[in-house]
C-alpha cells in the first residue's frame, strides 16, 4: 500500500498534509471573520443584496443554466410542470433508491412518480440533464369568518432542471417540446376516465377556505349504443361531438373561444346523466360535476372553472334549481320595492348585501361566453333541466347553449335499445303490443328498464311490462275523466253565477 508520506517523499516541491490542513482551516476561519464583520458593518437590510450579489458574481463563472418550473402560473396550472411530472415518472431506473407510488381508490393502474426532493439524471440526444423535484413548506396567516386568524401551512412544488449553458436552444426548441409530447402519449395510454367534484366543507376549513376539485374513476358503462334514444338524434350527437374536436383551427380563425354549449331538457328518468357519461367514454374526456349552489362568489367560480382540465365536460345540472342566477329579476323586484314604499329601503338593502357574494347570472355567463371563455381549449358544457321555460334567455342563446336536446319520453325505437340491454333480445312476439302502449301513454325510459330487471326470463319480463304499461294507461285515462269532470263542474258553476 502507498502512503501519504511515500508519495510526498517522491515529490518533495509537494506540501505536508500539515500544510494543508492548516491552510484549509485558515480559510475557514477567514471566512468565518470575514462573514462576522459583514453582520457588523453592512446593515441588515443590504445584507441580502450584498449576499445575493456575490452568488452572483461567482455563478457568472458557472458554465451551468437552472431553470425553475413551478407547479402553477397564476390562477392556472403550469404545463410543463405536469408533463415533467408525469415523462419522469417513466424514468425510474434500477439505481433509483426513492420515489411515489399510487394507485387511485377504483383505479387499476399504478402510477409512479419523483418523490419530494428527489434527483434523477435524464438522457436526450447524448446529454444529461439533471432534474430535481423540491417541496416547500411554507405559512401563511389566513382570516377566517370567526374572530382572530390561524395560521394555514402549504407545499410549493417546482422541478430544477440543471443543464450546460451550450444546450440552451436544445432545451427550449427540442427537449422541453420532447417532453410534452412524450407527457401526453403517456396519458393516452394510460388514461382512466375521472369524475370530479368539490371538495368537501371540512376540507375547505382545513385549505383556508379555498375551493378545489377532487376526483374520482368514472366508471360508467353508458355509451351511445347502449342510450335508450332515437337513432337520430344520438347520430346528430355524435357527429356534432366529432365535428367539434377536429375543428380548433376553425374557431381560432372565426375568434370564437374552442367550447361546445349543451342543454339537455326534459323530465326526470329520461337518461340525462346516462348521455353525459356517454359522451364521455366517446371522447375519452374528464368530468367535472359543478354544484352552483355550493359556491359562493363570482370570483371562486373563476378560479375553479380556470382549474378544470382542457378536454373535459364541465356538467352544471338542474340549473333552473340549483342557481339564484337571476339577478336581473333580483333588480327588478328590489326597483319595484323600492317605489312601493320608503319604508322597505332598508330591506332591499339587506337582500342586495346579503347576495353580493352569490354567483350571479352575469358572472355565469361571463366564463361561458365572456373574455373568461377563452382561459381553456376543447371543453364541453353540459346544462341539465327538467323545465327549460325556467331559465332565462340570456343563457339559452348559441354561443351559451348551441345545441338543445330534448329528452324525452320512452319510443319504440328506445325500448327496442332497452331490450337489448336487459333481456339481450331484439326482437319477441310482445314487442308489438308494448310498441302499441308506448304511443298511448308517457313512460320514462328509467320505468321501463326498472320493469325489465324484475325477472332474468324474457317472456316473464316483457309480461310484465305490459301489466305495467295497461295500469299506466288506466291511471292516465283516470286523470283525464277527473279533469274533464272538474272542468264541467266548474262551467255549471259560471254560468249559475251568471
Amino acid at each position: 500500500m502507498v502512503s501519504i508520506s511515500n508519495i510526498l517523499s517522491d515529490h518533495p516541491n509537494m506540501p505536508s498534509a500539515k500544510t494543508i490542513v492548516s491552510t484549509a482551516a485558515s480559510l475557514a476561519a477567514s471566512a468565518m471573520v470575514i462573514r462576522s464583520i459583514t453582520r457588523d458593518l453592512i446593515p441588515y437590510e443590504l445584507q441580502n443584496y450584498v449576499y445575493s450579489s456575490i452568488q452572483t458574481f461567482f455563478k457568472s463563472f458557472s458554465s451551468e443554466i437552472t431553470l425553475i418550473i413551478e407547479e402553477s402560473n397564476g390562477l392556472s396550472t403550469n404545463q410543463i410542470y405536469d408533463a415533467a411530472q408525469i415523462y419522469l415518472g417513466t424514468k425510474i431506473s434500477p439505481r433509483t433508491n426513492k420515489f411515489m407510488v399510487t394507485m387511485p381508490k377504483m383505479d387499476s393502474k399504478i402510477s409512479t412518480s419523483m418523490a419530494k426532493n428527489q434527483e434523477i439524471n435524464d438522457e436526450f440526444t447524448k446529454v444529461i440533464f439533471k432534474w430535481r423535484q423540491i417541496t416547500r413548506q411554507v405559512e401563511s396567516t389566513r382570516s377566517t369568518s370567526y374572530p382572530g386568524q390561524y395560521i394555514h401551512q402549504s407545499e410549493i412544488k417546482y422541478f430544477e432542471l440543471r443543464f450546460h449553458k451550450k444546450h440552451k436552444k436544445m432545451v427550449f426548441e427540442y427537449y422541453l417540446p420532447f417532453i410534452l409530447n412524450e407527457s401526453n402519449k403517456i396519458k393516452e395510454e394510460k388514461k382512466t376516465l375521472k369524475i370530479y367534484t368539490l371538495n368537501s366543507d371540512q376540507m375547505r376549513r382545513y385549505t383556508g377556505g379555498d375551493y378545489t376539485w377532487s376526483s374520482i374513476k368514472l366508471d360508467h358503462p353508458a355509451t351511445f349504443d347502449t342510450l335508450a334514444m332515437e337513432t337520430t338524434t344520438k347520430k346528430m350527437i355524435m357527429d356534432d361531438l366529432d365535428r367539434f374536436v377536429r375543428r380548433r383551427d376553425f374557431y381560432r380563425k372565426v375568434g370564437k373561444a374552442w367550447k361546445r354549449g349543451y342543454l339537455l331538457y326534459g323530465p326526470p328518468g329520461t337518461g340525462k346523466s346516462s348521455l353525459i357519461a356517454a359522451m364521455a367514454n366517446y371522447l375519452k374526456f374528464d368530468v367535472y360535476d359543478l354544484e352552483l349552489s355550493s359556491i359562493n362568489a363570482n370570483s371562486d367560480l373563476r378560479k375553479l372553472l380556470i382549474n378544470t382540465a382542457n378536454r373535459s365536460i364541465l356538467v352544471v345540472e338542474d340549473i333552473d334549481c340549483s342557481l339564484e342566477v337571476e339577478d336581473r329579476k333580483a333588480e327588478e323586484r328590489a326597483l319595484k320595492m323600492l317605489k312601493s314604499s320608503q319604508s322597505q329601503i332598508q330591506t332591499v338593502n339587506i337582500v342586495r348585501k346579503d347576495t353580493t357574494n352569490q354567483v350571479t347570472l352575469s358572472g355565469l355567463l361571463n366564463f361561458i361566453d365572456g373574455l373568461w371563455s377563452s382561459c381553456g381549449d376543447e371543453r364541453i358544457i353540459v346544462f341539465t333541466t327538467n323545465h327549460k321555460d325556467r331559465l332565462d334567455p340570456a343563457l339559452l342563446r348559441p354561443g351559451r347553449m348551441d345545441v338543445h336536446i330534448l329528452m324525452s319520453y320512452c319510443t319504440p325505437c328506445a325500448f327496442k335499445t332497452l331490450a337489448n340491454n336487459y333481456l339481450g333480445i331484439t326482437d319477441h312476439s310482445l314487442f308489438s303490443e308494448i310498441k302499441y302502449l308506448l304511443e298511448e301513454i308517457m313512460v320514462t325510459p328509467a320505468e321501463i328498464g326498472e320493469q325489465l330487471l324484475r325477472n332474468e326470463d324474457v317472456k316473464i319480463a316483457l309480461e310484465g311490462l305490459i301489466e305495467f304499461l295497461q295500469e299506466k294507461r288506466r291511471e292516465s285515462e283516470e286523470q283525464k275523466a277527473n279533469k274533464l269532470t272538474t272542468e264541467e263542474e266548474g262551467e255549471v258553476e259560471e254560468q249559475s253565477e251568471i
